[in-house]
Protein backbone atom coordinates (compact mmCIF):
# COMPACT_ATOMS: atom_id res chain seq x y z
CA UNK A 1 0.00 0.00 0.00
CA UNK A 2 2.83 2.13 1.06
CA UNK A 3 4.72 1.64 -2.21
CA UNK A 4 0.48 3.07 -4.25
CA UNK A 5 1.35 5.98 -2.41
CA UNK A 6 4.54 6.64 -3.89
CA UNK A 7 3.90 5.49 -7.13
CA UNK A 8 1.73 9.02 -7.99
CA UNK A 9 4.66 10.84 -6.71
CA UNK A 10 7.10 8.96 -8.58
CA UNK A 11 5.46 9.68 -11.56
CA UNK A 12 5.12 13.36 -11.56
CA UNK A 13 8.99 13.38 -10.75
CA UNK A 14 9.74 11.71 -13.59
CA UNK A 15 7.63 13.80 -16.29
CA UNK A 16 8.79 16.79 -14.24
CA UNK A 17 12.56 15.40 -15.01
CA UNK A 18 11.77 14.78 -18.83
CA UNK A 19 10.20 18.13 -19.24
CA UNK A 20 12.80 19.93 -18.04
CA UNK A 21 15.18 17.31 -19.84
CA UNK A 22 13.71 18.04 -23.35
CA UNK A 23 13.10 21.86 -22.73
CA UNK A 24 17.37 21.55 -21.53
CA UNK A 25 18.28 19.47 -25.10
CA UNK A 26 16.33 22.05 -26.83
CA UNK A 27 17.42 25.22 -25.16
CA UNK A 28 21.07 24.28 -26.18
CA UNK A 29 21.13 22.11 -29.32
CA UNK A 30 22.34 24.44 -32.50
CA UNK A 31 19.10 25.91 -34.50
CA UNK A 32 19.74 25.79 -37.99
CA UNK A 33 19.70 29.17 -39.38
CA UNK A 34 17.76 29.59 -42.69
CA UNK A 35 19.38 30.66 -45.47
CA UNK A 36 19.40 33.88 -46.54
CA UNK A 37 18.94 36.04 -50.03
CA UNK A 38 18.17 39.18 -50.92
CA UNK A 39 15.83 40.98 -53.71
CA UNK A 40 17.13 42.36 -56.75
CA UNK A 41 15.97 44.69 -59.70
CA UNK A 42 17.04 45.61 -63.64
CA UNK A 43 18.61 48.52 -63.29
CA UNK A 44 19.08 50.51 -66.28
CA UNK A 45 21.59 53.39 -66.43
CA UNK A 46 20.12 56.61 -68.26
CA UNK A 47 23.09 58.84 -70.21
CA UNK A 48 23.94 60.56 -72.39
CA UNK A 49 26.54 60.05 -75.63
CA UNK A 50 27.66 63.63 -75.21
CA UNK A 51 29.04 65.46 -72.36
CA UNK A 52 27.31 69.14 -71.14
CA UNK A 53 26.13 71.07 -68.43
CA UNK A 54 23.17 69.70 -67.30
CA UNK A 55 19.96 71.75 -68.20
CA UNK A 56 16.81 70.57 -66.85
CA UNK A 57 15.93 66.92 -64.38
CA UNK A 58 12.90 66.21 -64.64
CA UNK A 59 12.23 63.11 -62.50
CA UNK A 60 12.87 62.53 -58.66
CA UNK A 61 13.63 59.43 -56.66
CA UNK A 62 10.97 57.20 -56.89
CA UNK A 63 9.19 58.52 -59.58
CA UNK A 64 7.80 56.18 -62.40
CA UNK A 65 8.54 56.40 -66.03
CA UNK A 66 7.69 55.20 -69.01
CA UNK A 67 9.39 53.92 -72.07
CA UNK A 68 9.81 57.62 -74.11
CA UNK A 69 9.43 60.07 -71.01
CA UNK A 70 11.70 62.55 -70.97
CA UNK A 71 14.28 62.55 -68.35
CA UNK A 72 17.07 65.19 -68.40
CA UNK A 73 18.48 67.66 -70.81
CA UNK A 74 21.23 69.49 -71.80
CA UNK A 75 23.36 72.99 -72.64
CA UNK A 76 26.15 72.10 -75.11
CA UNK A 77 27.22 75.45 -76.40
CA UNK A 78 30.31 73.69 -78.48
CA UNK A 79 27.57 71.27 -79.99
CA UNK A 80 25.81 74.14 -81.42
CA UNK A 81 29.01 75.52 -83.22
CA UNK A 82 29.59 72.45 -84.55
CA UNK A 83 26.19 72.11 -85.78
CA UNK A 84 26.72 75.21 -87.57
CA UNK A 85 30.19 74.35 -89.27
CA UNK A 86 29.26 71.56 -90.12
CA UNK A 87 25.56 72.83 -92.34
CA UNK A 88 28.15 75.32 -93.48
CA UNK A 89 30.13 72.91 -95.09
CA UNK A 90 27.45 71.06 -96.47
CA UNK A 91 26.36 74.16 -98.50
CA UNK A 92 29.60 75.10 -99.87
CA UNK A 93 30.05 71.24 -100.78
CA UNK A 94 26.61 71.41 -102.25
CA UNK A 95 27.22 74.40 -104.16
CA UNK A 96 30.39 73.18 -105.98
CA UNK A 97 28.50 70.00 -106.60
CA UNK A 98 26.43 72.23 -108.78
CA UNK A 99 28.95 74.07 -110.09
CA UNK A 100 30.71 71.25 -111.43
CA UNK A 101 27.12 69.64 -112.74
CA UNK A 102 26.60 73.20 -114.37
CA UNK A 103 29.62 73.23 -116.01
CA UNK A 104 31.03 77.21 -116.90
CA UNK A 105 28.73 79.88 -116.76
CA UNK A 106 28.12 81.95 -119.86
CA UNK A 107 30.08 84.72 -119.48
CA UNK A 108 33.37 82.32 -118.29
CA UNK A 109 32.75 80.53 -122.18
CA UNK A 110 32.44 83.51 -123.68
CA UNK A 111 35.91 84.84 -122.37
CA UNK A 112 37.45 81.40 -123.41
CA UNK A 113 36.20 82.07 -126.77
CA UNK A 114 37.84 85.77 -126.57
CA UNK A 115 41.10 85.05 -125.39
CA UNK A 116 41.45 82.12 -128.19
CA UNK A 117 40.41 83.97 -130.86
CA UNK A 118 43.17 86.83 -129.79
CA UNK A 119 45.60 84.18 -129.74
CA UNK A 120 44.60 82.95 -132.96
CA UNK A 121 44.63 86.71 -134.76
CA UNK A 122 48.29 87.08 -133.60
CA UNK A 123 48.88 83.76 -134.74
CA UNK A 124 47.77 84.86 -138.22
CA UNK A 125 49.75 88.09 -137.84
CA UNK A 126 53.37 86.70 -136.78
CA UNK A 127 52.64 83.72 -139.53
CA UNK A 128 52.54 86.73 -142.42
CA UNK A 129 54.91 88.45 -140.78
CA UNK A 130 57.46 85.30 -140.94
CA UNK A 131 56.43 84.92 -144.48
CA UNK A 132 57.17 88.65 -145.38
CA UNK A 133 60.53 88.81 -143.58
CA UNK A 134 61.56 85.32 -145.40
CA UNK A 135 60.95 86.76 -148.57
CA UNK A 136 63.45 89.27 -147.55
CA UNK A 137 66.05 86.91 -146.40
CA UNK A 138 65.71 84.88 -149.96
CA UNK A 139 66.28 88.17 -151.56
CA UNK A 140 69.31 88.40 -149.15
CA UNK A 141 68.11 91.89 -148.08
CA UNK A 142 67.58 90.41 -144.30
CA UNK A 143 69.97 88.85 -141.90
CA UNK A 144 69.26 84.88 -141.17
CA UNK A 145 69.28 85.73 -137.32
CA UNK A 146 65.77 88.27 -137.86
CA UNK A 147 64.18 85.34 -139.84
CA UNK A 148 64.94 83.20 -137.26
CA UNK A 149 63.53 85.81 -134.49
CA UNK A 150 60.43 85.74 -136.30
CA UNK A 151 59.99 81.87 -136.95
CA UNK A 152 60.35 81.42 -133.49
CA UNK A 153 57.80 83.98 -132.08
CA UNK A 154 55.24 82.39 -134.88
CA UNK A 155 55.83 78.95 -133.59
CA UNK A 156 55.20 80.50 -129.58
CA UNK A 157 52.10 82.60 -130.75
CA UNK A 158 50.77 79.60 -132.58
CA UNK A 159 51.31 77.67 -129.22
CA UNK A 160 49.58 80.06 -127.20
CA UNK A 161 46.87 80.04 -129.35
CA UNK A 162 46.26 76.45 -129.34
CA UNK A 163 46.47 76.25 -126.02
CA UNK A 164 43.75 79.08 -125.58
CA UNK A 165 41.48 76.59 -128.09
CA UNK A 166 42.14 74.17 -125.70
CA UNK A 167 40.46 76.58 -122.60
CA UNK A 168 37.31 77.35 -124.67
CA UNK A 169 36.80 73.87 -125.44
CA UNK A 170 37.49 72.79 -121.62
CA UNK A 171 34.71 75.57 -120.62
CA UNK A 172 32.19 74.92 -123.01
CA UNK A 173 32.30 70.91 -122.21
CA UNK A 174 32.66 71.87 -118.55
CA UNK A 175 33.57 69.46 -115.88
CA UNK A 176 34.61 66.01 -116.58
CA UNK A 177 32.67 62.66 -115.24
CA UNK A 178 35.02 62.00 -112.20
CA UNK A 179 35.46 65.65 -111.32
CA UNK A 180 30.94 65.69 -111.11
CA UNK A 181 31.56 62.19 -108.92
CA UNK A 182 34.12 63.68 -106.68
CA UNK A 183 32.26 66.83 -105.80
CA UNK A 184 28.76 64.77 -105.13
CA UNK A 185 30.93 62.47 -102.73
CA UNK A 186 31.99 65.47 -101.02
CA UNK A 187 28.66 66.75 -100.90
CA UNK A 188 27.10 63.52 -99.55
CA UNK A 189 30.28 63.48 -97.68
CA UNK A 190 29.35 67.17 -95.81
CA UNK A 191 25.93 65.62 -95.15
CA UNK A 192 26.92 62.77 -92.98
CA UNK A 193 29.03 65.19 -90.86
CA UNK A 194 26.07 66.91 -90.55
CA UNK A 195 23.63 63.97 -89.66
CA UNK A 196 26.41 63.39 -87.17
CA UNK A 197 26.30 66.18 -85.60
CA UNK A 198 22.48 66.70 -85.55
CA UNK A 199 22.25 62.46 -84.09
CA UNK A 200 24.53 64.19 -81.27
CA UNK A 201 22.33 66.94 -80.66
CA UNK A 202 19.39 65.47 -80.42
CA UNK A 203 20.98 63.40 -77.48
CA UNK A 204 20.80 66.24 -75.34
CA UNK A 205 17.53 65.67 -74.44
CA UNK A 206 17.32 62.43 -72.96
CA UNK A 207 14.36 60.25 -72.62
CA UNK A 208 14.12 56.94 -70.54
CA UNK A 209 13.71 53.54 -72.92
CA UNK A 210 12.73 51.50 -70.64
CA UNK A 211 9.35 51.43 -68.06
CA UNK A 212 10.85 51.51 -64.10
CA UNK A 213 11.47 53.35 -61.08
CA UNK A 214 13.44 55.89 -60.75
CA UNK A 215 16.07 55.07 -57.77
CA UNK A 216 18.71 57.73 -58.08
CA UNK A 217 19.43 61.11 -59.51
CA UNK A 218 23.02 61.27 -59.53
CA UNK A 219 23.42 65.33 -61.20
CA UNK A 220 21.08 68.14 -60.96
CA UNK A 221 21.04 71.44 -62.59
CA UNK A 222 23.57 73.28 -63.46
CA UNK A 223 26.24 70.45 -63.32
CA UNK A 224 28.74 68.91 -65.71
CA UNK A 225 27.81 65.56 -67.04
CA UNK A 226 30.96 63.51 -68.61
CA UNK A 227 29.75 61.46 -71.66
CA UNK A 228 28.64 58.74 -70.71
CA UNK A 229 28.07 59.05 -67.17
CA UNK A 230 24.71 58.16 -65.61
CA UNK A 231 22.49 61.70 -64.69
CA UNK A 232 19.80 58.84 -63.70
CA UNK A 233 19.16 55.26 -62.56
CA UNK A 234 16.07 53.55 -63.20
CA UNK A 235 14.93 49.96 -61.77
CA UNK A 236 12.45 47.34 -63.42
CA UNK A 237 10.65 46.41 -60.40
CA UNK A 238 8.80 43.59 -62.79
CA UNK A 239 12.04 42.05 -63.79
CA UNK A 240 13.09 41.13 -60.37
CA UNK A 241 15.00 37.98 -58.62
CA UNK A 242 16.54 37.10 -55.30
CA UNK A 243 20.50 35.90 -55.12
CA UNK A 244 21.78 33.62 -52.58
CA UNK A 245 25.23 32.57 -51.70
CA UNK A 246 24.61 28.52 -51.63
CA UNK A 247 27.35 26.50 -50.18
CA UNK A 248 27.84 23.61 -52.86
CA UNK A 249 27.12 21.02 -49.75
CA UNK A 250 23.43 22.36 -50.27
CA UNK A 251 23.38 23.24 -53.17
CA UNK A 252 20.99 20.22 -54.71
CA UNK A 253 18.63 22.11 -53.46
CA UNK A 254 18.62 24.55 -56.12
CA UNK A 255 19.07 22.70 -59.31
CA UNK A 256 18.16 24.99 -62.31
CA UNK A 257 14.48 25.34 -62.78
CA UNK A 258 13.74 23.63 -59.33
CA UNK A 259 11.12 25.48 -56.99
CA UNK A 260 11.11 26.14 -52.95
CA UNK A 261 9.20 28.05 -50.59
CA UNK A 262 10.55 31.37 -48.67
CA UNK A 263 9.91 33.94 -45.95
CA UNK A 264 9.99 38.04 -46.99
CA UNK A 265 10.07 39.65 -43.45
CA UNK A 266 9.36 42.80 -44.45
CA UNK A 267 6.25 41.29 -46.35
CA UNK A 268 4.81 39.71 -42.95
CA UNK A 269 4.59 36.01 -42.42
CA UNK A 270 3.59 34.67 -45.51
CA UNK A 271 5.30 32.25 -48.01
CA UNK A 272 6.36 33.13 -51.29
CA UNK A 273 7.30 30.31 -54.33
CA UNK A 274 10.35 30.79 -56.34
CA UNK A 275 11.99 29.17 -59.49
CA UNK A 276 15.51 28.72 -59.84
CA UNK A 277 16.83 30.46 -63.25
CA UNK A 278 20.69 30.59 -62.87
CA UNK A 279 23.33 28.95 -61.10
CA UNK A 280 26.78 30.23 -60.97
CA UNK A 281 30.35 29.19 -59.07
CA UNK A 282 31.75 32.51 -56.99
CA UNK A 283 34.91 33.56 -58.20
CA UNK A 284 36.30 35.05 -54.81
CA UNK A 285 37.89 32.35 -53.29
CA UNK A 286 37.44 34.04 -49.71
CA UNK A 287 34.41 32.08 -49.83
CA UNK A 288 35.66 29.15 -49.71
CA UNK A 289 34.88 27.40 -45.98
CA UNK A 290 36.86 24.51 -44.88
CA UNK A 291 34.64 21.16 -44.29
CA UNK A 292 34.57 18.85 -41.14
CA UNK A 293 37.98 16.88 -40.36
CA UNK A 294 38.00 13.58 -42.69
CA UNK A 295 37.00 15.41 -45.77
CA UNK A 296 39.96 16.12 -48.07
CA UNK A 297 38.40 19.48 -50.06
CA UNK A 298 36.79 22.98 -49.20
CA UNK A 299 33.68 23.59 -50.13
CA UNK A 300 33.30 26.64 -52.46
CA UNK A 301 29.75 29.44 -52.39
CA UNK A 302 27.84 29.36 -55.35
CA UNK A 303 25.52 32.13 -56.93
CA UNK A 304 21.82 30.97 -56.90
CA UNK A 305 19.15 33.38 -58.36
CA UNK A 306 15.61 32.63 -58.52
CA UNK A 307 12.63 34.56 -59.36
CA UNK A 308 9.49 34.70 -57.76
CA UNK A 309 6.77 32.56 -59.35
CA UNK A 310 3.79 35.27 -60.05
CA UNK A 311 3.98 38.87 -58.83
CA UNK A 312 4.46 39.88 -55.24
CA UNK A 313 2.87 43.05 -54.05
CA UNK A 314 4.81 45.51 -52.34
CA UNK A 315 8.47 43.86 -53.46
CA UNK A 316 11.37 46.05 -53.04
CA UNK A 317 15.06 46.08 -53.62
CA UNK A 318 17.32 44.52 -50.63
CA UNK A 319 14.46 43.23 -48.87
CA UNK A 320 15.59 39.74 -47.16
CA UNK A 321 14.63 36.42 -48.25
CA UNK A 322 14.71 33.64 -46.00
CA UNK A 323 14.70 29.75 -46.92
CA UNK A 324 14.32 27.36 -44.02
CA UNK A 325 17.50 25.00 -44.06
Amino acid sequence: MRYLKILPILLVIAVGAGWLLFFFIKAYRPVAEPLQGQIEAQQYAVASKVAGRIDRVLVRKGDTVKRGQLVFTLASPELDARLVQARAGQDAAEALAAQANKGARRQQVEAARDQWQQAQAAADLTAKTFARLDALYRDGVLAEQKRDEAYAQMQGVRHAAAAARQMFLMAEEGSRAEEKAAAADKAKMAAGAVAEVEAFAADTSIASRFDGEVSQVLLQSGELAPQGFPVVTVIDMGDVWAVFDVREDELQRFARGSEFTARIPALGDGVYRFRVSHVAVLGDFAVWRSTQSGRDFDMRSFEVEARPIGTIAGLRVGMSVLVAR
